[in-house]
């Protein structure tokens, strides 16, 4: 039996459960977490060496946090300087190969972490001599640009994984090789020198779009996060979660779904956030009955669907604002009502299951207390709050996560327990710099996705061969979005696999007249959840990893329980009333009761109960029920909770009926 199920296996204290009692030990989190992230794959530096990449990354933090609260500077310059110091640290952080030292930088590594910063630092310097000549390349910048080429694909080789960089080649390749292509994706190709122009020297690649989004929002809420994570906030989600729903039946895994969707709103990375909570949840999960696959399966949903949850939804909400050019409050108000589906859907499941198998809560006298915790550690949820009302007062969201950061700082000092002194607030700039290494690269490299888009216009013919394959039907068209969307979600983080998808396939479905928050909240949508499809399903694996479950098993079981999020963006396709626009109030609540039955029933019908065990007959006509119900139209809707109330009702009154049980 492996350390990992053996912890899992251990037996309950008799006293109020400790958090830091149950979590595994440090070490096979961090097993885990390597093994399924690149981004934490980095080496542990001591001496002089991690002296040095200390300094470093707190002043990245504090660059930002400088930009974002007091003072601002031209776009290009900052996304520049910010590339400039996420590629130092990735060449002094990562190592080469697995088998590079974990424990020292090499010399040549120091050399790359130079070049690297070197080659992005020259945009910095001479920016404005670059401007007043249009950017046409010097004959020296050609091989400057070459070397940002290869520097910035070998630092996200490292930090990302391989599947990001072979596909910026690729596009790479299709700038100068797209004379030679099929088709209408045959182009005239063009000469290095515009290439190296294009992606180097003009933002529109390396130092495009998405890069400055990771310079402004993006790094400002995982600097928040480790600010909120250092003072206690992780510890506070999963205690209240606890204190919560930790006593009800199944009360673990509704835990996981409770603090996973806190956590995860605010975390961008499904893997980091079930390796985060799974190590608390999972093992309590498999104390009550659930089986390790299973509870596997609801931490990497419950850890995914943070993302797709506001406020801050892993920063997804700020990027699409960008790109659609909308207020950041629409995109996080339109989503709502779909994350409140979606985790109703989950929250449902793991209650089914536990009412179906007999599993119990824990034990009232092993929870803590709702009031002792908000009265240990509530005021750890005033920064989230200050960052929701100046939203809503209109600040701009960079503003808002500086004066959030601000916030967790004075707030907590109010209890001795979550004071952070100045080791804590230098560790909060290290961690969030560090996390935001990764999303840095991603988008570094998106940029050579984007900038192909924009300069041979690939991102149109991708989208019109789209529709002329789909003949126009937009029901086709929606399905081969939601396969595209899956495959070039598998292994990419949250931030490169949206912007990679928005690029290529959003403009298909806008170009088929869906409104377009409802297209890109689409491919936004099924990018996340490449997570939990199989083959790839990091967030699944992690689980797996840390139940000690069969990963193929457990990822199965994750599509399962989050189905209703592969039928979601159809709906809001189909009725972007679900999205908040032009919204008829009584329709609206029509829609959201009937969709929100629909999956309970719907969870009900997969797991074989809904008071009592189900015929085959009973949870075939239960699926009809709830696919009525989650249909957009309003005949569908009402057809279907008036179906629903009906076998609802029957089904209660015939719970204590003997039915043999199905195994499926």
């Amino acid at each position: 039996m492996s350390e990992i199920e053996k912890k899992g296996q251990a037996d309950v204290n008799p006293k109020v459960i400790d958090i830091d009692e149950v979590s595994m030990d440090e070490s096979l989190i961090t097993e885990l977490i390597e093994k399924y992230d690149a981004e934490s794959r980095y080496r542990k530096l001591g001496g002089i060496q991690g002296k040095f990449v200390t300094a470093w990354l707190v002043c990245m933090s504090l660059f930002h946090l400088y930009t974002a609260g007091i003072a601002t500077m031209p776009i290009t310059i900052q996304r520049a300087v910010h590339l400039t110091f996420a590629i130092v640290a990735v060449y002094i952080l990562f190592p080469a190969s697995k088998k590079s030292s974990k424990l020292s930088t090499p010399l040549y590594d120091w050399i790359l972490a130079a070049a690297g910063g070197g080659v992005c630092a020259y945009i910095v310097f001479f920016f404005n001599n670059i401007a007043r000549r249009g950017a046409e390349p010097l004959p020296y910048e050609i091989w400057l640009g070459i070397a940002a080429i290869l520097l910035v694909i070998e630092a996200g080789r490292r930090v990302v994984g391989n599947v990001l960089p072979c596909l910026s080649i690729f596009f790479l390749g299709y700038c100068y090789f797209g004379n030679y292509a099929p088709g209408m994706f045959q182009i005239r190709g063009y000469s290095l020198s515009r290439i190296i122009q294009h992606m180097y020297l003009t933002p529109e690649g390396i130092f495009g779009l998405a890069l400055g989004v990771s310079a402004t929002f993006v790094i400002v809420f995982i600097i928040f996060g480790a600010f909120l994570s250092e003072s206690g906030g992780a510890k506070f989600f999963n205690e209240l979660a606890l204190a919560l729903a930790g006593g009800t039946p199944g009360g673990p895994a509704k835990v996981a779904v409770v603090a996973s969707g806190l956590l995860g709103t605010i975390n961008g990375s499904s893997v980091a956030n079930v390796a985060t909570t799974g190590t608390f949840t999972i093992p309590l999960m498999k104390r009550v009955g659930y089986p390790p696959h299973y509870a596997g399966a609801v931490e990497a949903c419950a850890s995914t669907g943070g993302q797709l949850m506001p406020p801050i939804m892993g920063a997804g909400a700020f990027i699409m604002s960008e790109f659609l050019g909308i207020p950041y409050l629409t995109i996080a108000a339109g989503a709502i009502i779909p994350a409140f589906i979606y985790y109703t859907a989950i929250f449902t499941n793991v209650h089914i299951r536990a009412r179906k198998d007999g599993f119990l809560g824990l034990p009232k006298e092993q929870l803590p207390v709702v009031r002792d915790v908000m009265i240990e550690r509530g005021h750890l949820l005033i920064p989230v709050i200050v960052i929701i009302v100046t939203l809503l007062m209109k600040y701009t969201p960079l503003r808002s996560g500086f004066i959030g950061i601000v916030a967790c700082v004075v707030v907590s000092m109010l209890k001795a327990n979550t004071r952070m002194g100045i080791k804590q607030l230098i560790h909060a700039c290290e961690e969030g710099a560090r996390g935001a290494l990764g999303v840095a690269l991603a988008c570094a490299l998106v940029g050579f996705v984007v900038g192909t888009s924009s300069l041979t216009s690939l991102g149109l013919t991708i989208s019109n061969n789209i529709i002329d394959i789909s003949g126009g039907n937009l029901l086709l068209t929606l399905i081969m979005a939601m396969v595209a969307c899956l495959v070039l979600g598998m292994g990419l983080p949250t931030t490169a696999n949206y912007i990679v998808c928005s690029t290529i396939i959003a403009p298909a479905l806008i170009g088929m007249k869906v409104f377009p928050l409802a297209a890109h909240m689409f491919v936004f949508y099924f990018g996340i959840m490449a997570d939990l499809t199989p083959p790839v399903c990091l967030a699944a694996f992690t689980g797996a990893g840390i139940a000690g479950a069969d990963p193929a098993k457990t990822g199965f079981t994750a599509t399962k329980i989050a189905l209703c999020s592969y039928i979601m963006p159809y709906m809001f396709v189909f009725n972007p009333m679900l999205l908040l626009h032009k919204v008829v109030l009584w329709e609206l609540i029509v829609l959201t009761v009937s969709a929100t039955l629909g999956v309970i029933v719907l969870a009900g019908a997969l797991e074989g109960w809904q008071y009592r065990f189900l015929r085959i007959f009973e949870r075939a006509v239960m699926v009809i029920f709830a696919l009525a119900a989650i249909h957009v139209s309003m005949i569908s809707s009402v057809i279907g909770i008036v179906g629903i109330s009906v076998i609802l009702l029957y089904l209660k009154k015939t719970k204590h009926q003997e039915v043999l049980r199905t195994r499926y």
